[in-house]
């Protein structure tokens, strides 16, 4: 599992890629723990192509955009890569990142 920490000045961005498997039915979902109103998630991933032009298990690249909301705030975000069908499945991927917002934009910072 990857771990990345990064600062966000309050109304700034950070756009996430995260590889998956999403042509063998995995999806990546996401939990914000820690000051849970201090970012914002969402995907902004293009839709997939149509199934005829992607090969059986080819890989999937998604793209989230975490929002600085509440300066002061510290928020911790696990993404994981799991199949809907089966629930209790260990995820096959996770990501997490550790986000702290700032009073002031200024850049992203970390890394």
């Amino acid at each position: 599992m990857e771990v990345r920490s990064i600062a966000l000045g309050a109304g700034e961005s950070y756009e996430l890629r995260l590889t998956g498997r999403g042509a063998r039915g995995y999806v990546w979902t996401w939990q914000v723990t820690g000051d849970a109103d201090a970012v914002s998630v969402s995907d902004v991933s293009e839709p997939p192509q149509p199934p005829a032009r992607l090969p059986p298990g080819a890989p999937l690249e998604r793209a989230y955009l975490v929002r600085g909301r509440c300066p002061g705030g510290r928020a911790r975000i696990r993404f994981a890569q799991i199949r809907p069908p089966y629930p209790q499945e260990a995820p096959y991927d996770e990501f997490v990142l550790e986000v702290e917002v700032t009073a002031a934009a200024g850049g992203v910072r970390g890394g």
